[in-house]
């Protein structure tokens, strides 16, 4: 049903979706952008289920409930409920609880699905460090103010354990990318001198806990970006998907370093109900994807005569430049030889 090769990516003669009983799929840069939809995502999730793959949806964002994700989701025409999504929140309250006490005192810095997760795992949740919080639980909210924040700081300083939801740096939005959860722990972090644990991706807490959910006997994780829902495809040990859509480009993926590497590629999230071609290793360096094909030379990637277009480009280029830089991990892949790719609108681009 499906091949691999030594540089990493995995092909398959089956849709993803018939090949893997559940797809852990992100949601901003990959289901939707802010609150605006993505170019294929509705249709896709909905053929996906129609072959037979459960989806849950799985967001570093702690700022919402379950359920109040599932309403945005069911409004861009996938329907969902709070069971088909496991956010940051739900983690960071499962990984208060491998160290406190039920009805412990914690205070929460964010939004009402931090809140709301904290206070179901049975702990007690106050506003102040003066109430000596046992821990700092820290979401996104676009509501915290820089009382909120030196208030962690404040009990952090005093010996709370500091737990973030996520450790994101950057967030989208409809108009670009905006400070994430990551850049406002990192400000409590630079006050207190204290390194935090994050609950969210790339840690693989999140995607094992929505595994054991339905008992997913093989999952798949699905995002955008390599260093977080990537990274935490691998520290989970499942297979991963990375879908161009969002904050890591093709370039990017080209360009990744072993622990942050796909094993498929697609340009959106077609590619889920898509057979995967797995790139094959050529002479002289060259490896072959559906008759596109790419290798290194001098530390440089070269291309086919048909340039950086479609994603069999990409699948040949990752293949090429991952597998010159594992057998001589002293050389350096010259970025400035990596281009800019582009999909066309046909399916075989996904």
């Amino acid at each position: 049903m499906s091949t691999t090769n030594n540089a990493g990516l995995l092909g398959s003669d089956i849709p993803l979706a018939e090949a893997y009983d559940l797809a852990l799929v992100d949601l901003d840069g990959v289901t939707y952008k802010g609150h605006l939809p993505i170019d294929h995502a509705a249709p896709s999730l909905t053929s996906a289920r129609a072959l037979g793959q459960r989806l849950i949806f799985v967001t570093n964002n702690a700022s919402r409930t379950p359920e109040e994700v599932a309403q945005q989701l069911t409004k861009l025409d996938i329907p969902s409920n709070g069971d088909d999504v496991m956010t940051a929140a739900q983690a960071c309250a499962a990984l208060l609880g491998t160290r406190l006490a039920p009805r412990a005192k914690v205070l929460v810095i964010g939004g009402d699905g931090l809140l709301a997760a904290v206070r179901e795992a049975g702990f007690e949740i106050v506003a102040s460090a003066e109430d000596q919080p046992e821990a700092v639980a820290q979401g996104f909210a676009p509501t915290l103010t820089w009382e909120h924040l030196a208030e962690a700081a404040y009990a952090v300083s005093a010996g709370a354990w500091h737990v973030a939801s996520n450790g994101d740096l950057s967030l989208p939005t409809a108009r670009g990318y905006a400070p994430g959860n990551g850049a406002l722990v990192a400000a409590v972090a630079a006050a207190t001198g204290v390194k935090p644990v994050s609950a969210g991706k790339p840690a693989p807490t999140m995607y094992q806990l929505a595994a054991a959910r339905i008992g997913a006997k093989n999952p798949l994780v699905v995002g955008d970006r390599l260093d977080t829902d990537l990274g935490g495809a691998r520290a989970a040990g499942y297979p991963g998907l990375h879908v161009l859509t969002g904050v890591s480009l093709a370039r990017d993926a080209v360009l990744a370093e072993p622990w942050f590497r796909p094993n498929y590629i697609g340009a959106d999230l077609r590619a889920l109900t898509s057979p995967h071609p797995a790139p094959i290793q050529l002479s002289e360096g060259w490896w072959e994807c559906n008759g596109r094909a790419a290798r290194v030379v001098d530390e440089g990637l070269q291309l086919d005569g048909s340039g950086p277009t479609g994603i069999d480009a990409v699948r040949a280029a990752c293949a090429a430049a991952w597998a010159a830089v594992d057998e001589a991990p002293q050389a350096m892949l010259d970025p400035g030889t990596i281009p800019e790719f582009t999909f066309g609108k046909a399916g075989n681009d996904a």
